[in-house]
C-alpha cells in the first residue's frame, strides 16, 4: 500500500510524512471513484465508444497504411492542449529522462561534457564517480565509445547520452585524447549511480550571512539543504539569503518540507484543492533548522511552482523578505498517471494556495502560446524595468499574518523590486553569448593551461589572486575576433535613429511648406537648429554608449573568469565570481545589513 500511494502523488511523500495524510488520501481515492460512477456514466460510455469507433475506422478503412501508435500519441497531445499548459503526455522513451532532474540521480559514467568542433570534451568529472575512479580527466577529448567513433558532425548531445548512460554495473569502453600525449588512452568504465545535485552552491558572503542557491525541488533537495545549513552554521552563519531565481519548481512535498525548515510551530504552509480533489492542508510539523535569523528569498520571472510555494509561505507568515521580480505564476499541481505501454500522463488535478489563501496561477485562457509568451509581454509592458508598471485588482488582495497587503493571481510579487539590468547588454556581449564564444574559448583555454594553472594555483583563492596577471582577457578578445565577433561600431545606426526621430517628432507639421522631398531634405540638412539638436543628442548618446560599453566590458570579463573558475575548480566558483556583479544579490546584502530597513519591510504600510 505504501508503495502504491507513493506512486499516486506527484510529490511522493516519505512514509513518516504520509501517515498523517493517509486517511485524507484514501478519502480522495474514494471520492474520485464515486465521482466517476456519478450520473454521467452514459456520457462517458458514449465518449469511449466514439474513440474506439474512430480508431477502428482508421485501422480497417483508411486508404493507406497507418502508424496507429503515433496517431494515438498525437491525439492525446491534442486533447491535453484543450486543458491547461501543464497537463502533458510523456512518451515511454522520454519518461526516465523527464523524471531524472527530480529523482536526483541517473546511471552513467559521471562526467559533464560539451561538444565543440564536432568533438566531445570532458568539462568536469564528478567526484567519486566511475570516470574519476579510472582516471578520466577534465579536458580529455572522447574519440571513441566502445567501437563507435565519437567525432564528426553527427555527434550530438542525444548521441552522447545514449552511448554513455546505461544500467548500473554495465561496462563501457571510452577512448580519449589527452593534451601532451601522442597516443589515445583507453578506459574501462563501470557505470554507477550518479547523483544530480539540486543545490548549485552555498557559501558565506561575509562573517555571518550565508548564501544558498537551489536550482530545483528534487528528491534529494531537503537533505542537501540541511547539509548546507549545518555547514554554514559551523562557519558562523546567523542570517541567510536563499536564491530561488530561475528555479522552475519540482515536487510539492519537497517544497513544503523546505518551508518547514524555515517556519515554526504547526503553521499552514500550503494547501491544495480541486473540483475533484478535496482540500488538503500541509502544515509545519517539526523544529526546522533555520526558524530564527534574518531570511531573504530571491525570486524572478522564472521562479515557478514549488519556488512560489516556498516564497509565498515565507511572505504570508512574514518570516522573511522577498527581493527580485514577480515570479512566473504557476499554481497548478500535476499528478503522474502511468499508461499501459510505459508512457505517462501528468494531469493537473488541483490548485495550490498559499497560507493567506492566494492562488497565484496566471491565466491560460488565451492558449499555450500566449501563456508562455508572458515574459515578452512583461518586458514590453515595462514590468521588468519599473515596478510601477505592475497592478493587481483589489479582488485579488490578501493579507499576511502581520497585515501586510499581498496579491494573488499571476505570481508572487516581491517586497523589494529589483529591475532587470539592460544597461550592460551591448551588441558585443549579445553576440559573444549567442555564438557560444565564452564556452568555446573557456574549454580550449582550460584544455591548454589546466595542468600548469592547477600546479601554480591549486585553489581558487590562488587563481583569484593571480587572475589579472594572466592577461586572459586579451586572448579572449583575439579569439572572439577570429570567430567573427568584435566590438561593434554602431554610432552610424543610432545617429540614423536620432535623425529619424527628429524628422518624425520635431518637423512633422512643416512638410506642407515644401513642394518636394528634395527641397525639404535640403532645408533640414542646412538647418542650424537641426544640426545643434543632432549634435546635442549625439553627445548624450556618446556618454550613454560609453557607460554601457564600460559596464558591458566589466561584465564580459567577470563572466569569462567565472566560467574558467567553474571549469577548473567546480560550479560553485562560478557563483562566487559572479555575485559581485549581481544587482539583486547586492540589494539583498544591503537590506540584510540594515536591521531597521529589514524590519520595516515586514511591517504593514500605514495608509
Amino acid at each position: 500500500m505504501q508503495k502504491y500511494l507513493k506512486s499516486c502523488i506527484f510529490a511522493p511523500l516519505k512514509y513518516k510524512a504520509m501517515k498523517k495524510y493517509l486517511i485524507t488520501i484514501l478519502f480522495i481515492f474514494g471520492y474520485c471513484t464515486a465521482y466517476c460512477q456519478h450520473p454521467t456514466q452514459e456520457e462517458q460510455r458514449a465518449t469511449d465508444v466514439k474513440l474506439n469507433y474512430l480508431i477502428n475506422y482508421i485501422r480497417y478503412n483508411y486508404v493507406d497504411s497507418t502508424n496507429l501508435s503515433k496517431i494515438t500519441e498525437k491525439g492525446i497531445v491534442a486533447m491535453l492542449k484543450e486543458l491547461d499548459p501543464h497537463s502533458v503526455y510523456i512518451s515511454k522513451d522520454e519518461v526516465e529522462k523527464a523524471n531524472e532532474p527530480l529523482v536526483g540521480n541517473f546511471d552513467g559514467v559521471g562526467i559533464t561534457f560539451q561538444i565543440t568542433d564536432d568533438t566531445i570534451r570532458v568539462i568536469d568529472v564528478i567526484r567519486g564517480g566511475p570516470s574519476e575512479k579510472v582516471g578520466i580527466m577534465p579536458s580529455d577529448k572522447i574519440i571513441k565509445v566502445d567501437s563507435c567513433i565519437a567525432t564528426g558532425d553527427t555527434i550530438k548531445n542525444d548521441w552522447v547520452f545514449k552511448h554513455l548512460r546505461g544500467k548500473k554495473g554495465t561496462k563501457v569502453i571510452i577512448t580519449v585524447l589527452r593534451a601532451g600525449r601522442t597516443e589515445p588512452l583507453v578506459f574501462n568504465v563501470i557505470r554507477d549511480k550518479i547523483p544530480i545535485k539540486s543545490i548549485d552552491t552555498y557559501f558565506m558572503l561575509d562573517k555571518q550571512i550565508g548564501y544558498i542557491r537551489l536550482d530545483r525541488f528534487a528528491q534529494s533537495s531537503v537533505e542537501e539543504l540541511l547539509e548546507a545549513l549545518n555547514d554554514l552554521k559551523k562557519q558562523g552563519m546567523k542570517d541567510l539569503i536563499f536564491d530561488l531565481r530561475g528555479n522552475g519548481g519540482g515536487y510539492l512535498e519537497v517544497a513544503f518540507r523546505i518551508c518547514d525548515e524555515f517556519l515554526s510551530g504547526d503553521k499552514l504552509l500550503v494547501y491544495t484543492e480541486g473540483s475533484k480533489s478535496p482540500r488538503q492542508d500541509l502544515t509545519a510539523s517539526h523544529k526546522g533548522e533555520f526558524e530564527e535569523g534574518k531570511l531573504i528569498v530571491l525570486i524572478d520571472e522564472y521562479s515557478a511552482s514549488a519556488s512560489e510555494i516556498v516564497s509565498g509561505a515565507i511572505q504570508d507568515w512574514d518570516r522573511g523578505v522577498l527581493i527580485g521580480r514577480r515570479s512566473f505564476g504557476k499554481g497548478l499541481v500535476q499528478r503522474p498517471m502511468n499508461l499501459p505501454d510505459g508512457s505517462q500522463l501528468r494531469l493537473t488535478t488541483s490548485r495550490y494556495y498559499t497560507p493567506s489563501g492566494r492562488c497565484i496561477q496566471k491565466s491560460y485562457s488565451n492558449g499555450v502560446a500566449d501563456y508562455y509568451s508572458d515574459y515578452v509581454k512583461r518586458y514590453k509592458h515595462g514590468e521588468l524595468i519599473n515596478s510601477d508598471s505592475i497592478s493587481f485588482p483589489d479582488s485579488l488582495r490578501y493579507y499576511t499574518n502581520k497585515g501586510r497587503v499581498v496579491y494573488g493571481g499571476g505570481g508572487i510579487m516581491p517586497d523589494v523590486f529589483v529591475p532587470i539590468d539592460t544597461s550592460r547588454a551591448s551588441d558585443y556581449l549579445i553576440n559573444l553569448r549567442s555564438k557560444g564564444i565564452f564556452n568555446s574559448f573557456a574549454v580550449k583555454w582550460s584544455e591548454t593551461n589546466r595542468e600548469k594553472i592547477l600546479k601554480d594555483c591549486p585553489t581558487f583563492e590562488n587563481f583569484d589572486t593571480l587572475y589579472d596577471k594572466l592577461n586572459i582577457m586579451s586572448e579572449f578578445v583575439s579569439y572572439a575576433k577570429n570567430e567573427g565577433v568584435e566590438p561593434n561600431n554602431i554610432k552610424k545606426e543610432w545617429v540614423n535613429q536620432i535623425v529619424m526621430d527628429y524628422l518624425k517628432e520635431e518637423t512633422k507639421d512643416t512638410t506642407q511648406n515644401f513642394t518636394s522631398y528634395e527641397t525639404y531634405a535640403k532645408f533640414i540638412l542646412n538647418s542650424k537648429e537641426f544640426a545643434e539638436k543632432v549634435d546635442s543628442l549625439s553627445q548624450n548618446e556618446d556618454k550613454r554608449m560609453e557607460e554601457m560599453s564600460k559596464r558591458s566590458n566589466h561584465y564580459i570579463s567577470a563572466t569569462l573568469k567565472a566560467i574558467l573558475a567553474r571549469n577548473l575548480y567546480g560550479i560553485s566558483y562560478y557563483y562566487k565570481v559572479m555575485y559581485n556583479d549581481d544587482e539583486c544579490l547586492s540589494k539583498a546584502l544591503e537590506v540584510m545589513r540594515n536591521k531597521k530597513e529589514y524590519e520595516n519591510l515586514l511591517k504593514p504600510k500605514l495608509k
